[in-house]
């Protein structure tokens, strides 16, 4: 154990954890690979002015063109083809669909490479429930009007569990390690969580719901943006340990943020949004092997050559005659493709929009730069077996109390395999002030140094696991999701980056709703396709997009 891989731990783990890695983690040999996006043709966009340069090689005209194959770009084109609306192509400059949804495959199991789950949804998320009946993920609607999810979809027992103590135990905040003082705060915690979810505006919208755009925006509800999470638990006396922990693993968890950059808005909207009625539990989750892959490929399928990959688009230009000129650069083959379409949906983050945009690179929208994203990394590990547990058995989630990751998820839980091979995909978000030191801290760490922060890591809660590893892929997400840093919702900016361009060019990504989540993703594709549609005179035989309003 050099000082310096020491340090490294110290470093990205935290203390505690380190310390318990050092004792116990066994030097292994085992493959890395490198995977994910293609960060160097992506780099192309910050001096693409030789692609501008470059001549045409072919030309191609579609009524409507989508940059973007995330889960928002393959949205929009779903619900565009619902409406058998057909004349439309998808640009993605990966090598595959997806987005920060995409999995990987090996002879295991399929496992995620980014986000893999999503809450039973409300009967008011038309559009996520319109998608999981189509998927006969949804069965049908119980007494009160709200889906029944099929059983098989419903990440079964045990779902998740907490390492604390030496041990296993089931649930994050177990009370058998609960202290005088959570025990105390517990309670008032749960009434004050139940006071949000119970709250309803003058128009009767949740003060929290998902999507976000149907819920509140009411004085008092958008005056949480103002402040952070952790001023707000200071405010309100929350300094229980076991609860000021959660707060904290939850907005690490869905923001890649620390509580005191994370708006309290956004830190309560985690908790209360998900929850059915005051006094009930939170929805259950539904998840699959390779996580929201399964949902993405399901908006994918049927688009065939419709679908283009490895395009790397540069230019997206408004022209005369009501049209949109765009172009593409293969990055296989090198070739440069120009677009002309009737209306284009840009799917892509703020800070790619602003680069290939004609009218934003001339003149930004105001305010743009205000948008920032957090690095996220995560480690595939397959292993050969099982490791020993000590306390309740694997869950589908697993978490390290005194670990800087958010732990692992078991790619096999999904498929009743409880013995024998497996991947664990461990997740780690930089979640430091300055997302752009966070970004160089990820990227000077390779392949390996990775996979081995992984089995270090995991190695505390199981010591034997260097033995069991076979292989490691690591991902690094630089830019993996929007961060809800106070303000930032409520941003009359984060508004305008939203607004179309001439009628013609609309966006559509999560970042125009403050919140990398696969609900606001869906939600924000099908409003700018309807609202295509809407611009081309067709009404829609049935709307999915949420009433609008913004907190």
């Amino acid at each position: 154990m050099n000082p310096s891989r020491r340090d490294l731990l110290v470093a990205m783990l935290g203390a505690p954890a380190a310390l318990a890695a050092c004792r116990r983690h066994r030097s292994a040999r085992y493959d890395v690979a490198l995977a994910g996006p293609d960060e160097r043709a992506g780099h192309r966009l910050r001096s693409a002015q030789d692609l501008f340069a470059q001549p045409v090689d072919a030309r191609r005209t579609v009524s409507v063109l989508v940059v973007g194959a995330g889960a928002a770009g393959l949205a929009s084109a779903w619900r565009l083809r619902r409406e058998g609306f057909e004349d439309l192509a998808v640009l993605d400059l990966e090598a595959v669909e997806g987005g920060t949804s995409m999995a990987g495959q090996n002879s295991v199991s399929a496992y995620p490479r980014g986000a893999h789950y999503v809450p039973v949804p409300s009967a008011g998320d038309r559009a996520l429930v319109a998608l999981l009946r189509e998927m006969s993920v949804v069965t049908g609607f119980d007494a009160l009007g709200e889906p029944v999810v099929d059983e098989a979809s419903l990440v079964r027992d045990l779902d998740e569990r907490v390492f604390d103590g030496e041990r296993w135990h089931e649930g994050l905040v177990p009370r058998a390690t609960m202290t005088a003082l959570d025990r105390e705060q517990w309670p008032r915690w749960q009434r004050e969580l139940d006071a949000w979810v119970a709250r309803r505006d003058a128009r009767g919208r949740h003060a929290f719901t998902l999507p976000a755009r149907a819920g509140s925006d009411e004085a008092d509800v958008a005056a949480l943006d103002r402040i952070s999470m952790r001023e707000w638990l200071d405010a309100h006396g929350f300094t229980a340990p076991a609860l000021r922990w959660l707060v904290r693993y939850a907005c690490r968890d869905d923001y890649g943020c620390e509580p005191e950059n994370t708006s309290a808005w956004a830190g309560l909207f985690y908790f209360a949004s998900r929850v059915p009625a005051p006094g009930r539990p939170p929805a259950e989750l539904i998840a699959w092997p390779e996580g929201n892959a399964r949902l993405t490929t399901h908006l994918a399928r049927g688009l065939g050559d419709r679908l283009q990959t490895r395009e790397l688009v540069f230019d997206v230009s408004p022209c005369a005659g009501g049209l949109v000129k765009v172009r593409s650069w293969n990055t296989r083959e090198g070739r440069v493709t120009e677009w002309t379409a009737q209306h284009a949906i840009v799917a892509v983050p703020g800070f790619v929009a602003r680069r290939i945009v004609a009218p934003w690179r001339e003149r930004a929208p105001q305010g743009i730069e205000r948008f920032t994203y957090a690095p996220w990394a995560v480690v595939n590990l397959t292993l050969r077996g099982r490791p020993r547990e000590h306390g309740v058995g694997m869950a589908w989630d697993n978490v390290i109390r005194d670990s800087e990751s958010l732990g692992y998820v078991c790619a096999t839980h999904q498929s009743l395999r409880d013995h024998g091979s497996t991947v664990l995909t461990w997740y780690y978000p930089l979640t430091g002030a300055s997302p752009e030191r966070e970004r160089r801290r990820m990227q000077s760490l390779g392949a390996r140094d990775w996979a081995d922060l992984a089995v270090s890591d995991l190695s505390v809660p199981h010591p034997e696991l260097g033995d069991l590893v076979t292989r490691a892929e690591v991902m690094r997400w630089a830019h993996g999701m929007v961060r809800p840093v106070p303000g930032f919702v409520s941003d009359s900016a984060r508004r305008r980056a939203a607004e179309p361009i001439d009628g013609r060019v609309f966006f559509a990504h999560t970042d125009r709703s403050a919140m990398a989540l696969f609900e606001e993703a869906l939600a924000c594709g099908v409003s700018a396709a309807e609202a295509v549609l809407g611009a081309r005179g067709t009404a829609p035989d049935e709307r999915l997009g949420a009433d609008v309003g913004h907190p």
